[in-house]
């Protein structure tokens, strides 16, 4: 049996990077679609509200509460050196640094991503890709292209939006339950932020 991992292990890493090749093929593929006329603007606005907008409630509740359980809990533990004023700078820089964008990456994806799987799965079932094809319309670029295009553009907005939230959420905690100066708070903030 010891004899048969490393050709098992071999063949798990042939096949996963495969997977990897594919998926980078059919993303650039995807792209290069997107550029070339013509340019289905009416999508690409759609997909503004479906991705962006809509994904603002969820980024913005996840983050501020999140902003608010970190105080807490640095709080907490800085009692116990005497560091309770690292609360501040501890909150912005980890929102920036970490929180904020893997927060926002698992929310979107989660919403996001589970949506376009169902809408695309939809389509395929009821035969509208095979009416594209038959309309003279290429697929990828009509239903792929502005999916992958405002998803690139609204995760970084998204991100900066849920920053600012998450920070105000400590900031808010911070304030008015553990009793911070909220002057002294914003300024140490941006004081680690620059």
């Amino acid at each position: 049996f010891y004899f048969l991992i490393p050709s098992l292990i071999g063949k798990n890493a042939l096949n996963f990077i495969i997977t990897i090749g594919t998926v980078v093929s059919f993303l650039l593929f995807a792209i290069s679609k997107a550029i070339i006329p013509p340019f289905y603007i009416n999508e690409y606005l759609k997909q503004i509200i479906r991705v962006g907008w809509a994904s603002l409630p969820v980024v913005g509740l996840t983050a501020f509460f999140t902003g608010g359980a970190l105080a807490l809990q640095i709080y907490s533990g800085g009692t116990r050196l005497n560091a309770e004023s690292a609360v501040p700078s501890i909150v912005a820089i980890g929102f920036l640094r970490e929180l904020g964008p893997v927060l926002c990456g698992l929310m979107v994806a989660g919403r996001v991503s589970s949506a376009i799987a169902a809408e695309l799965a939809t389509m395929k079932v009821t035969e509208q890709i095979d009416a594209l094809t038959t309309l003279a319309t290429d697929p990828i670029k009509f239903l792929v292209s502005p999916r992958i295009i405002i998803t690139t553009i609204s995760l970084p907005i998204l991100t900066t939006i849920g920053n600012i939230i998450g920070i105000f959420g400590g900031y808010l905690i911070s304030v008015e339950r553990l009793g911070f100066n909220p002057i002294l708070y914003i300024e140490s903030s941006i004081r680690y932020i620059e």
